[in-house]
């Protein structure tokens, strides 16, 4: 046990434990310019993290190990009662399994974010969070001034489920060392995400990394041509539009 008895000891070991975190950065990705770059992380295994990211910003997140355990959920900053609904984020686009295009959706039927790239393939909408990942997301939320009730259904990247012919839930793993996912923000979010084991895949974890970056450039772009998925960024610049016009008048 370290020895934090006196004054000096204890800095002794605060500063030991600081400069082991700092170690603890992720790589930053070389298409990236650095001027771009809001915000980066390594989120060890067991940990969790939580940041407020602007419309615009483009997150990457990366399993350089390949065994990260992604519990994420997002909350529309400055109106935290609106958060993804995953319920709607599988039904609207007609789809269990996320992929490129996908977006996460919240219950007023506004895009949070689009899955944007995707060299995983290796996602879980059904199962949501084991109660160690929903502790973890409670503290990551206390953070950002949330109540437990506030921490609601997840969708988990890199750990893959699939459904079988009869019904049963089969986890289909990971997709290696080095796989990817980016997500685009379209409204002003509360990220919150925990490194944890999935229910259906309890293999312990290994490091994540996060870079968010910004991109607003990309909010123009057509990720989706689906007549849902464009109904749902009509509501989206609808809600934007009344919020930043509220703003100047305000």
């Amino acid at each position: 046990m370290t020895d934090t008895a006196s004054t000096t000891a204890a800095r002794a070991h605060a500063r030991a434990q600081a400069a082991a975190a700092a170690l603890a950065v992720p790589v930053l990705p070389d298409d990236i310019a650095e001027a771009k770059i809001t915000w980066a992380q390594r989120i060890p295994s067991g940990g969790y993290a939580d940041v407020t990211l602007g419309r615009g910003t483009r997150i990457r997140l990366t399993d350089p190990d390949g065994a990260a355990g992604a519990q994420l959920l997002l909350l529309r900053a400055g109106a935290t009662w609106e958060r993804l609904n995953v319920a709607d984020t599988v039904k609207v686009p007609w789809q269990a399994y996320l992929s490129t295009g996908h977006p996460l959706l919240s219950d007023q039927g506004r895009i949070l974010a689009t899955l944007v790239a995707d060299t995983s393939g290796h996602h879980d909408t059904l199962c949501g969070p084991t109660a160690h990942g929903r502790a973890l997301l409670r503290l990551a939320g206390a953070k950002q001034g949330l109540e437990p009730r506030d921490i609601g259904p997840t969708v988990s990247l890199f750990r893959g489920v699939r459904v079988e012919s009869d019904g049963a839930l089969t986890a289909t793993g990971s997709a290696g060392p080095g796989a990817s996912v980016d997500l685009l923000v379209h409204l002003p979010v509360v990220l919150l995400i925990a490194n944890a084991a999935h229910p259906l895949d309890d293999r312990e974890p290994t490091a994540l990394d996060i870079v968010a970056w910004t991109a607003p450039e990309e909010l123009g772009a057509t990720h989706n041509t689906d007549p849902e998925y464009q109904r749902a960024v009509q509501n989206t610049e609808a809600a934007w539009l009344a919020a930043r016009t509220t703003e100047v008048t305000a």
